[in-house]
């Protein structure tokens, strides 16, 4: 990719206290992200993925160390940057028309009201809403509310969309649905992706690289693995590939054993500063060429 980083998390830390005690979640902490890749990060909750992503969002400042973007320092928010929470965070006394228009508003302050409206219908039908425009979000199932969520992220077309666990809530079929939608809409656009998940296979399915992150408090990021699934990965076909299960098994690995270890443990010649990039472990098949990598999953 061409600029690998175009996100350069920079010696970041951010500590809590709470009377004379200081929580430190995190200290110290260096990531680069390249331009257009979509990055999943894993690890056991208290070790400040949020956190991160409210920093890189611009939601909090870090109690030390900066976050640059494209050449700038992040300083606040910015439409720029777009979240999808968790939680759907629509606006109740809206439709689901008005919800997406209201951020094309903010984003195209002097398009006209007709404008705005095309935009965000654009948008709305991207997402397999068209019919329900003018629904407000208590009429809505769950699935549709984090569609419209999604929609609306897109719609102020950002350079960087941040996602918070955002499919974690939904039944299985509605966040499949969802993950393939997201994952078209966002290569589709050139988005610069961070995500947050618990869910390895979602990793695997939507990341082109996976971090890992240690516990909390002190968490660091222990590894960042390289996907070596094509980014045309089909889902039906997923568990052909033969390096599925090794990475899978891997990010498990690191889960319920090594992620516990790694920060009392350190690796010799761990650099904080750059995290390791793992490209192959135990079981997977000898490095093979991006275009056999290809070959074999499109023949499974």
């Amino acid at each position: 990719m061409a600029d690998e980083r175009f996100i350069s998390v920079e010696g970041i830390a951010r500590r809590y206290a709470v009377g004379d005690h200081v929580t430190t979640i995190f200290e110290d902490l260096w990531l680069a992200l390249p331009k257009g890749a979509f990055t999943c990060v894993i690890g056991h909750s208290g070790c400040g993925k949020t956190t991160v992503l409210n920093i890189l969002a611009g939601l909090e400042s870090p109690s030390e160390g900066a976050v640059i973007v494209d050449g700038h320092e992040i300083s606040g928010p910015s439409l720029d940057r777009a979240v999808i929470f968790q939680g759907h965070a629509l606006l109740p006394w809206k439709t689901v028309l008005g919800n997406v228009a209201y951020a094309v508003a903010s984003r195209w302050k002097t398009a006209s009201r007709t404008e705005i409206r095309d935009r965000a219908q654009r948008y709305i039908d991207l997402v397999g809403l068209r019919g329900s425009e003018h629904k407000r979000p208590a009429e809505l199932s769950g699935g549709m509310k984090q569609r419209v969520g999604i929609a609306r992220a897109l719609s102020i077309e950002p350079k960087i969309l941040l996602m918070d666990e955002p499919f974690s809530a939904l039944d299985a079929l509605t966040r499949g649905a969802l993950q393939d939608e997201a994952r078209r809409l966002c290569a589709e656009a050139g988005q610069t992706v961070f995500m947050i998940t618990h869910d390895v296979d979602e990793a695997i399915y939507l990341a082109d690289r996976i971090v890992l992150m240690t516990n909390g408090p002190g968490a660091l990021v222990a590894e960042i693995v390289e996907n070596p699934l094509p980014r045309d990965r089909a889902r039906d076909a997923l568990h052909h590939a033969a390096a599925y299960y090794p990475l899978r098994n891997h990010l498990i690995d690191f889960l319920v054993t090594r992620g516990g270890a790694f920060r009392d443990n350190l690796p010799a010649g761990y650099d904080r500063r750059r995290p390791p990039v793992t490209t192959q472990w135990p079981g997977a098949p000898i490095a093979p060429t991006p275009m056999a990598m290809a070959t074999n999953f499109a023949t499974r």
